[in-house]
């Protein structure tokens, strides 16, 4: 009898602990590094190194790097400025920027075979989201201190309905963190299951026999075409994370 093993495609994300030390000074905890520290890690190194060589060392003609920078650069600045158009809209520019840039390398990372996407897993991508919704609260109290109330009143409302239109406001406003994150990590997710048991099947079929080996290759060009979507789709989400933010924080500087 033949047994077949059929891997998960949720297995890829599963999180492992790579090293770790114990540290008598802070109550014999445990410090650990996992795979998903790691590529964070290296997904900051990479967003650092790109910036670095796409310097050229301030050379006037500019490089392949740089010119990719550039464009990057621009694309978010305009975004920024269309998105948020008060004069304190810029001070946010480094901020959104560093942010597209880290979900972005985060996400290419995670195309690489046998790599981790970090960006999939909504331990990360909520801590990120709901981080950004605190930052953006904090902001709207500097601006219009207890004036800020008044984002969760809309304008007319009647005294009677303040209390419920209260709350579902202030559900709304904390679901908006939630799905900021969620959206970003079931959309990387599911791209990876797909081409994991899309990959899956492939194999099956091209290591049944020479001739299934030549089917195969008409299903090994469709998730070539899969993987191709899959690399603009990272490039999207992490514009669309970007722009979400943008428009929270807009709506925290001008309470709409």
């Amino acid at each position: 009898m033949t047994y077949t093993h059929i891997q998960s495609p949720l297995e890829q994300f599963e999180i492992n602990s790579l090293m770790g030390i114990n540290a008598p000074l802070f109550g014999y905890a445990q410090l650990s590094l996992t795979n998903i520290g790691l590529y964070f890690i290296l997904a900051l190194l990479v967003v650092v190194g790109f910036n670095v060589i796409a310097n050229n060392n301030n050379q006037i003609i500019a490089n392949k790097y740089s010119i990719s920078q550039e464009s990057l650069y621009t694309t978010i600045l305009n975004m920024v400025q269309a998105q948020i158009a008060s004069p304190k809209g810029q001070l946010y520019f480094p901020f959104i920027y560093c942010l597209f840039m880290l979900v972005l390398a985060g996400n290419f990372i995670g195309m690489v075979p046998y790599s981790f996407a970090i960006t999939s897993h909504l331990i990360f991508t909520l801590s990120i989201s709901m981080t950004i919704l605190i930052a953006v609260t904090i902001i709207g109290f500097q601006e219009h201190g207890l004036k800020f109330f008044s984002y969760f009143v809309p304008a007319g409302t009647p005294l009677a309905l303040v209390p419920l239109l209260v709350l579902i406001e202030l559900i709304s406003y904390i679901a908006k963190g939630l799905s900021l994150g969620i959206r970003l990590g079931a959309n990387i997710m599911a791209g990876h299951m797909l081409t994991k048991i899309i990959g899956g099947f492939i194999y099956q079929i091209m290591a049944a026999s020479p001739l299934m080996f030549v089917i195969g290759i008409i299903p090994l060009v469709l998730l070539v075409a899969i993987t191709g979507l899959e690399l603009a789709i990272a490039f999207i989400q992490a514009y669309v994370f970007a722009i979400l933010t943008c428009s929270y924080i807009k709506d925290s500087l001008d309470l709409h």
